[in-house]
């Protein structure tokens, strides 16, 4: 699968930066649209709809006043009412006959005049008062005019009209709409530009994460990521710095591996070609040396097979083809084979093999013998590898509760504390220089492990290295 490029990775980032800002800011838009247009619904309301109400009600007011004149007398105190108006300015008062002329005015220029708006008619013809806003077809100009008929005794005897003008009304109205679209358009461009701030907080550290990676990915391992958040950017941040790193190291590691398994390897099979060309050339004449150098050739070519063995079982360990053949067995017993196995060994090379029991006679519990041979066997070797000039190992085994606990200990110069937390990881050989392949320990706990045990490793008291085994007693019905 082809590998993503750097532009590829800027599309991904800009997606994610317009889908965000999309999904925000579409969001505030709808709910600033929204709330502009209650406000202008009310603003309308206010200025548009309430003006129109207070007009309609003077219109009432006036012309039930004028219910007890009769045609005749309503002309003559139409006359003296409009003489006296004194809010000409602000409203203009108009009383009309039956057929919408106007009979007097507050503004001079409109007496006699009939006037078209529908209002007039209306209240005629419905005996209620009726309203009207627009344009003035006489003079252009946005009005709003309510009209209530006079009746005496039943009889319409004419029409009262109040008139105003809109132009402040809309003056008002389209400063108060301004006022709020600008407040609108500043929460607006707050929400936006503080939304883009926040997203870009969020998308550059990606977008430098994700080079990273990219880097990582294409093998430069260890590789750190600068830290500049401390939140989920920040610990995703720790989270890649830390996987580098452990790349980092298990990727120099395994080539430490590759190189000590190589020099391991390349070690006996030089013995054994070197001395099997030797004899082979007929230029050992003795007996004796014919026969050494065979035990020579013997002896690497176990150490050889034992090493190919150990890469075998790491190799079924990692691929999940290791397995168990478990059955009751006497933990004690087998832990006794095993250095049984290496006193002769241990004393020829001057090597001390201290064992210990505790009062129990036997420690049964459900194992592969086998397999747990292998562990014993495994760390006894180790510990003659590392116990330096210490030449002393102790053994002991005793029963705590429900656990079996082993202890193997050499009196050697111990291992740096700083190593300790290592020295289980496969292919980890640290600062010794020991001949090996790595991945011993690894192998052990993965065997102690499956037995439901645990393996632990630490610098003894008073020096020297130490391992612990524990593992469950009398737990024969463990499914494997």
């Amino acid at each position: 699968m082809a590998k993503p490029t750097r532009s590829q990775d800027q599309v991904k980032v800009r997606g994610i930066r317009r889908r965000w800002l999309l999904n925000s800011v579409a969001i505030v838009l709808l709910i600033l649209t929204l709330a502009v247009g209650a406000f202008a619904a009310m603003l309308w309301s206010y200025y548009y709809s309430g003006t129109e109400d207070d007009l309609v009600r003077k219109a009432t007011s006036s012309a039930n006043g004028f219910r007890m004149y009769t045609r005749s007398d309503y002309r003559a105190a139409a006359q003296q009412t409009v003489s006296s108006y004194e809010d000409k300015g602000r409203l203009e008062l108009q009383f009309l006959d039956t057929s919408g002329a106007v009979l007097y005015s507050g503004n001079d220029l409109t007496a006699g005049s009939t006037p078209s708006t529908p209002d007039i008619q209306q209240a005629l013809e419905s005996r209620n008062p009726k309203s009207w806003r627009g344009r003035d077809p006489d003079t252009g100009e946005r009005i709003l005019a309510a009209s209530s008929p006079v009746i005496y005794q039943g009889e319409v005897v004419g029409v009262i009209r109040y008139v105003t003008s809109l132009t402040r009304i809309d003056r008002q109205f389209t400063f108060s709409m301004t006022v709020i679209a600008a407040i609108a358009l500043g929460i607006f461009a707050m929400v936006y530009f503080s939304n883009l701030y926040f997203v870009r907080s969020i998308v550059e550290p990606l977008a430098k994460i994700t080079d990273i990676a990219q880097v990582i990915a294409d093998g430069s391992y260890g590789v750190q990521i600068e830290k500049k958040y401390d939140d989920e950017i920040g610990e995703l941040t720790d989270a890649i710095n830390d996987m580098s790193r452990k790349i980092g190291q298990a990727e120099k590691t395994k080539s430490e591996f590759i190189s000590s398994v190589s020099h391991e390897l390349r070690t006996p099979l030089t013995a054994i070609t070197g001395w099997a060309e030797t004899i082979q050339s007929g230029k050992l004449s003795s007996a004796a040396d014919i026969r050494k150098g065979m035990a020579i050739i013997v002896s690497e070519a176990k150490r050889l097979s034992n090493m190919v063995e150990e890469l075998l079982e790491f190799s079924r360990m990692e691929d999940g083809r290791f397995t168990l053949s478990v059955e009751p067995l006497d933990l004690k017993e087998e832990l006794e084979d095993a250095v049984y196995t290496y006193t002769e060994f241990f004393r020829k090379e001057g090597i001390v093999l201290e064992y210990t029991d505790g009062p129990e006679e036997t420690i049964p519990i459900s194992g592969d013998p086998e397999r747990l041979r292998q562990v014993f066997c495994n760390l006894l070797d180790n510990a003659a590898k590392h116990g330096g000039s210490g030449k002393h190992i102790l053994v002991s085994i005793y029963q705590e509760g429900s656990e079996a606990a082993i202890q193997i200990r050499d009196y050697g110069p111990g291992a740096p504390e700083e190593e300790l937390p290592f020295l289980k990881n496969k292919f980890y050989k640290g600062s010794s220089k020991a001949r090996g392949s790595g991945i011993g320990l690894a192998v052990c706990e993965e065997i102690v492990t499956r037995h439901e045990g645990t393996l632990q490793v630490s610098n003894a008291e008073g020096g020297g290295f130490q391992v612990t085994i524990r593992l469950p007693v009398e737990n024969q019905d463990r499914v494997w």
